[in-house]
């Protein structure tokens, strides 16, 4: 494995760090000023004593239970023209089907004869009038390729040349899990001979570390591993209360008079809360966290952590002293302990 203290030189380049709101390597904020993902004030499933084994059971249609009952259809993966072409890959823009809808992305692949593993990226929050196709994880994309696997990154619905989901924000968002899921679908189904689709992971940082969680609930045994960076919390409410309400975004309000409050309708806020079903979590998951993260707090990921662990899961989290929420000084050790996890998985 190839240390990333070698490739910083080459990332430095590539990333563009935006110093404005609750921004990441780029431009990536934990959730925006138009955020969800589940509530504190809803019952939990994991208890002092241990982890409640929940059965998903039918629930409401907008939630995770409803995503475990669909058929995921993911398909018609679309390799167009090359965007950029390095020494070690070269990277093509990509359409695929998510259940119907079109959603872009880019996909980095190696030089080579391959197959090589695969990763599918799940970026954070950048606002969607701003957002340009493959943006988000610069360095990871970067990094992952010279190292020897097939990056593919979404876009996820409602974002550069995808499909329109009107209804996503208000359904907290949960468009983006089938667009991850659906991408993994449609690496498989593509049959590519460079891609070796008995080996994929999933990488997610921010909000999309979120859909990373929503993902691993929903599809057992879709992936072999999962890494997340700086996730927002495994509650949406707690989202939504650090995010969103302080700002007064009317969309808190079109949430609430769509699905209830926390109150009114605890079994809802529960049912869109990953940690919840963590029972149902096959892979192993690696976190990083910075103790000095101001944006999503390192408390959120610890509950997670506490509760994947009361249910047996396989979980490690890597904690970085000093580092906030877009990672800077340890970015190439934390990335090293990723391939690491990655190989050990994958290869």
């Amino acid at each position: 494995m190839r240390s990333l203290r070698g490739l910083v030189g080459v990332v430095a380049g590539m990333v563009l760090v935006v110093a404005a709101g609750c921004t990441g390597s780029d431009g990536e904020g934990a959730a925006g000023a138009r955020t969800a993902s589940v509530s504190a004030s809803g019952p939990a499933s994991a208890t002092a004593s241990g982890p409640v084994s929940v059965s998903p059971g039918p629930g409401d249609p907008v939630s995770l239970p409803a995503l475990m009952e669909r058929e995921q259809r993911g398909s018609d993966l679309r390799v167009g023209g090359v965007r950029v072409r390095t020494d070690a890959y070269t990277q093509y823009a990509v359409t695929y089907r998510s259940n119907g809808l079109k959603i872009s992305g880019i996909m980095n692949v190696p030089r080579g004869d391959g197959p090589f593993p695969a990763l599918v990226l799940a970026h954070g929050y950048i606002d969607p009038d701003v957002y340009t196709t493959g943006r988000g994880m610069p360095r990871e994309q970067d990094a992952l390729a010279r190292s020897g696997y097939v990056v593919l990154h979404t876009d996820y619905r409602n974002h550069a040349g995808s499909d329109d989901d009107p209804d996503n924000d208000v359904n907290l968002r949960l468009g983006y899990t089938e667009d991850v899921i659906n991408a993994v679908h449609a690496l498989r189904s593509a049959s590519r001979p460079n891609v070796d689709d008995g080996r994929i992971g999933l990488l997610g940082r921010s909000m999309g570390g979120g859909v990373v969680y929503n993902a691993l609930v929903v599809a057992p045994g879709l992936v072999d591993a999962a890494a997340v960076y700086a996730p927002v919390s495994s509650r949406p409410q707690e989202n939504i209360d650090r995010f969103q309400r302080p700002e007064g975004d009317p969309l808190v309000e079109e949430i609430e008079a769509a699905h209830g409050t926390p109150q009114e309708n605890p079994e809802f806020w529960r049912q869109v809360s990953p940690v919840t079903y963590v029972d149902r979590v096959t892979e192993p998951l690696l976190i990083h966290h910075g103790t000095a993260d101001d944006t999503c707090p390192l408390a959120w990921t610890r509950a997670t952590v506490a509760a994947f662990e009361a249910a047996g899961k396989d979980v490690e989290l890597r904690t970085y002293r000093g580092e906030g929420h877009t990672f800077g000084p340890r970015w190439a050790d934390s990335m090293d302990v990723t391939m690491s996890f990655f190989d050990r998985h994958l290869r």
